[in-house]
């Protein structure tokens, strides 16, 4: 496998778009992405479209990533799509890495794009919840009955409350579950929780981007609407919509175009898996696999995006990742280490909680990000001389763990 580099990304800004539509959210991405490149769209040789819930929201089933390309005279070359929950342009992005690391081709495109929200919020948050074991979820939902029926309180049954899937997204209700397995078991807070979210909503006022730009006090947070404790909605990612794209090229093709060249030093994929009492989580093993890929490890990283959809998802990704020790999560967050001015910059875009979690666009997103920052072009939010930086994203759920999880790795 030969050697890939990044030399043009681009997004749009992330929100509640009505009045676009995915053909145009997906052209202003790309196009930002082949300028970015100083590319021509004829020098593209294959296209990688990472989308989750157009079927459901717009009725475009099947071809999203033709439709969505060939309105802007993309056509004549392969063009794949990938369909992984929230994990799909993350996906996109590895398939189109194993393309030209492979040498199959020499320049490849990877896209994310969602339109996410609709006027009718329930038929989102249905979309949302499709990404789990449907089989499963009724076993949860029925335990969860008899559970309440009899007056029992089973705070380790990842069951869902009333009202999710209708007035939120399940998956909020999952997060609380092991947010409160997490306070129980390591003495974890709510207000380490909140300084997540507080964290993230000022980095997100710092980025033109983001969906949400308001700056948030700990008081603020902790007192917003209650969603599932103990979960607010200030901690939670929004519903939103909008497209990411990223240019990937050989090493010879990236000495041509560019002196900031963003070399992908790991890309690792991987779907849950039926573990064993002690054995590493899903996420966990895919980072190892990618640091031993880069040959780098968590000590090395000046910036990351990981897949903050709660504020405690994050705090639990600081352990899985490898940024501290199990149950350290908390006291990291205490540090203010992983602010944009620390030593471990978390989620500098504002992550999902602030830039948005258009799902099928936020893979990509990550990685516009991390190579903003290593080309040290991400203005006011830009972290100190990064020289490594890291993305994970994660998607659906089977049996209590994520469907799929990627982890990338980035280096100048």
């Amino acid at each position: 496998m030969r050697d890939v580099a990044i030399i043009g990304a681009g997004m749009t800004d992330f929100g509640k778009f009505l009045d676009r539509n995915m053909k145009d959210l997906c052209r202003e991405a790309v196009q930002g992405a082949l300028d970015s490149a100083g590319l021509d769209k004829s020098k593209l040789q294959a296209a990688v479209v990472g989308n989750a819930t157009a079927g459901l929201i717009t009725g475009q089933e099947m071809i999203r990533g033709q439709v969505a390309l060939r309105d802007m005279g993309i056509g004549g070359i392969p063009i794949i799509n990938t369909e992984n929950a929230c994990a799909s342009s993350s996906t996109a992005f590895h398939v189109a890495w194993t393309y030209v690391a492979s040498g199959m081709y020499d320049v490849a495109l990877a896209v994310g794009m969602e339109k996410l929200y609709h006027e009718d919020k329930t038929r989102s948050f249905k979309a949302i919840g499709s990404a789990v074991d449907i089989e499963w979820m009724e076993q949860m939902q029925e335990a969860a009955a008899a559970a309440k029926e009899a007056k029992a309180k089973d705070q380790d049954n990842p069951g869902v409350a009333e009202g999710a899937g209708e007035k939120r997204s399940m998956f909020m209700d999952f997060y609380a579950a092991f947010a409160r397995s997490h306070m129980e078991r390591y003495g974890t807070t709510k207000e380490q929780f909140a300084r997540i979210a507080v964290k993230n909503h000022y980095h997100g006022s710092l980025n033109p981007h983001a969906q949400y730009r308001e700056v948030y006090t700990l008081e603020d947070i902790l007192t917003a609407p209650p969603v599932a404790e103990p979960l607010t909605r200030l901690m939670c990612s929004p519903i939103g919509d909008g497209a990411a794209a990223a240019v990937l090229v050989s090493p010879e093709i990236a000495r041509q175009m560019t002196t900031k060249p963003v070399w992908v030093k790991a890309s690792v994929l991987n779907s849950g898996f039926d573990r064993k009492p002690g054995e590493d989580d899903v996420t966990t093993v895919t980072a190892k696999q990618a640091y031993e890929q880069a040959g780098v490890g968590p000590e090395d990283l000046n910036v990351l995006e990981v897949h903050d959809a709660s504020a405690p998802a994050e705090l639990v990704l600081y352990e899985e990742l490898g940024l501290c020790a199990k149950g350290e999560g908390g006291a990291l967050i205490d540090s203010k280490a992983t602010y944009f001015d620390g030593p471990k910059a978390v989620n500098p875009s504002g992550g999902l909680i602030s830039k948005g979690h258009p799902i099928g666009a936020t893979g990509v997103a990550q990685i516009y990000e991390i190579f903003s920052q290593l080309r040290g072009e991400a203005g006011d939010r830009q972290v100190k001389n990064p020289k490594l930086g890291l993305t994970e994203n994660g998607g659906g759920m089977v049996k209590g763990d994520p469907a799929a999880v990627s982890v990338h790795i980035f280096a100048v």
